[in-house]
């Protein structure tokens, strides 16, 4: 098949891989345009392969359409894209296009899909390819794929290690399907349909169960981070540890310091904090964080 893939970062390169290695005929690659100092892995990928790139500001900008019907593509793929593509794309080949979404939708629509699962506790989640609309999400599904989330897992070990290699297995196998004619299109059920915004910022409020201040560090890990203070100061909590049981300590209140890092209190446990980012730094561990701030027992972290 002629596909055009649109995408970005390290899932869109394994993407293009895969359909190359399957025999398809990728004839354009459509990928944003390049930020000054930093790699586009898909668009090396793609040069070096020999596909034509093309990187339009916007999926919507004048002359995108007109260039890309030049392509004749059958079907497009979408991995892991954050533009919005014009309905006139993708409907325009033959097949249709199909999208890559890390949540089992219709649960979980929008750009933060992992973050909120493991934000809001849960044990399960799972990707979906799907056939995109002019909705967020809403298109009918092609497949889904189902894994677990561990207790200790965060956004980047989900991500990484499960939802991004069973994701391009999930494309390989729609794939076929299409090439088959066996590719369904089962509705969403909107009854049960969720949307979250895009989860760019997150503040503790050490008041809040420990579980909860865990499950929010661990859903922003690697992105966003979690928020907290000290001394006034803002900094963004990555690594971390839950510790369980009954603990002598107010909320945020600090009551160890170890080699492995700094324990903060909170209603029914405590978090050990392994991992942060001071405002204007880069993320440094918690040894080095105590020996700059000159953090001790018996401080409080948060308003």
């Amino acid at each position: 098949m002629r596909i055009v893939l649109i995408g970005q970062a390290a899932f869109a390169e394994k993407t293009l891989t895969a359909l190359l290695d399957m025999g398809e005929e990728v004839v354009g690659v459509y990928t944003p345009p390049d930020i000054p100092g930093r790699e586009n892995p898909l668009k090396t990928r793609a040069l070096e392969l020999g596909v034509p790139v093309l990187h339009p500001e916007k999926m919507r900008a004048p002359g995108v359409y007109e260039d890309y019907v030049k392509l004749k593509p059958e079907l497009n793929v979408m991995a892991f894209v954050t533009d919005i593509v014009p309905e006139s794309i993708l409907s325009h080949p033959r097949l249709g296009t199909i999208q890559y979404h890390p949540s089992l939708l219709p649960r979980h629509r929008g750009g933060s899909a992992i973050n909120w699962a493991v934000i809001n506790g849960e044990t399960r989640t799972g990707l979906t390819i799907f056939w995109p609309d002019k909705g967020i999400d809403t298109g009918p599904i092609l497949l889904q794929k189902e894994v677990d989330i561990a207790p200790d897992d965060t956004v980047g070990s989900l991500y990484f290690n499960k939802l991004f290699p069973l994701g391009i297995e999930a494309v390989k196998e729609s794939i076929e399907l299409i090439r088959q004619g066996k590719a369904p299109r089962i509705p969403q059920n909107e009854s049960q349909a969720t949307y979250e915004g895009l989860c760019t910022q997150a503040v503790i409020d050490w008041n809040q169960p420990a579980d909860k201040i865990y499950n929010l560090i661990r859903g922003t890990n690697p992105q966003p981070g979690a928020t907290t203070s000290y001394r006034g100061a803002p900094f963004k909590i990555f690594d971390s540890e839950r510790r369980t049981g009954n603990v002598k300590g107010a909320p945020g209140e600090v009551i160890e310091i170890s080699e492995s890092g700094f324990l903060v209190a909170a209603p029914g446990g405590a978090i050990l904090i392994k991992r942060v980012q001071p405002k204007g730094s880069p993320k440094i561990t918690a040894a080095d964080f105590i020996a700059q701030s000159g953090l001790k027992s018996g401080d409080y972290l948060g308003e």
